[in-house]
């Protein structure tokens, strides 16, 4: 069983990062590949990022790509999410999730396990 944990959200003006990270617990963090995805009232959870097991590759979602970067600190458990240039179309509660997979999924059924979900909301 993996638990992820979520903090860093809040309201931010446009223009402005932020990087929330998510928090596993779990020894064998190594073992997970780590995607993001966020979802706006009325819609589904779109996929936002991905990083693989070791940090190696990272894939994007073309709306963020050049203002996301994913990274990970695989001693602390630790996956984040640095968000640049933030835009108010970035508004979402943003979740972060785990899969066993050694590629990264863009669809959220290809993950076993889920953050809570933190809120971001970006004032323009």
């Amino acid at each position: 069983q993996v638990q992820l944990v979520q903090s860093g959200g809040g309201l931010v003006p446009a223009g402005a990062p932020l990087s929330p990270p998510c928090a596993a617990s779990v020894r064998t963090f190594i073992s997970y590949t780590i995607g993001w995805f966020r979802r706006v009232p009325g819609k589904k959870r779109a996929f936002v990022a991905g990083i693989t097991r070791t940090g190696s590759n990272t894939y994007y979602a073309d709306s963020v790509k050049g203002r996301f970067t994913n990274s990970r600190d695989n001693a602390k458990n630790t996956v984040y999410l640095q968000m640049n240039s933030l835009k108010a179309e970035d508004t979402a509660v943003y979740y972060c999730a785990a899969t066993g997979s050694l590629s990264i999924n863009t669809h959220p059924r290809n993950y076993d396990y889920w953050g809570q979900g933190t809120q971001v909301t970006v004032s323009s």
